[in-house]
């Protein structure tokens, strides 16, 4: 499954190819086995050193990575976006509104480059709508990150085992 997301109002921005793992109640869960390639833009394409899962859930204005211990960084990192579609069984796309919020391994909580979504909600004229609905997200992930209420908390530690007991992701 190929994960495409753009950035407002509608360049290319990230691309990886992901294994569809499961469905539970909170979404769509795809794995990145180590590996994994990934490209930003045009760039050319890199391998992602550690496995990781995805969480695409519906109809929200977020996508979660979890890391589990893989990350030197991030625990969870959360991606703000619109949300997601898939207009075809294997592409699911987004556009990536800049903030993100990420649990880092001492469990404090960080809203990451509210400068470059200030810089772009000016520059490409970012309907106000969306600028709140964004700002309102980020808030609200901070607290649920903090709270470890799911799927923030342990939820994707079994689709990460599933990822690193299939390595070829096949």
């Amino acid at each position: 499954m190929i994960v495409q997301y753009f950035k407002y109002p509608g360049d290319l921005h990230w691309r990886h190819d992901m294994v569809s793992l499961g469905e539970d109640e909170h979404g769509l869960w795809l794995g990145g086995p180590a590996g994994t390639t990934i490209q930003r833009g045009h760039e050319p394409a890199k391998q992602w050193p550690s496995p990781f899962v995805q969480l695409v859930a519906p109809d929200r204005w977020w996508t979660l990575f979890f890391n589990g211990d893989h990350s030197d960084d991030y625990r969870i990192y959360v991606d703000v976006i619109t949300p997601a579609t898939r207009p075809t069984p294997d592409l699911v796309e987004m556009v990536d509104l800049d903030l993100d919020v990420v649990l880092r391994h001492d469990r404090s909580v960080e809203v990451l480059d509210e400068d470059e979504f200030l810089a772009h909600s000016n520059l490409f004229a970012y309907p106000d709508s969306i600028v709140d609905r964004a700002r309102m997200t980020a808030a609200d992930l901070v607290l649920k990150l903090e709270s470890g209420e799911e799927p923030f908390g342990v939820a994707g530690e079994k689709w990460l085992r599933l990822v690193e007991g299939n390595p070829s992701g096949s």
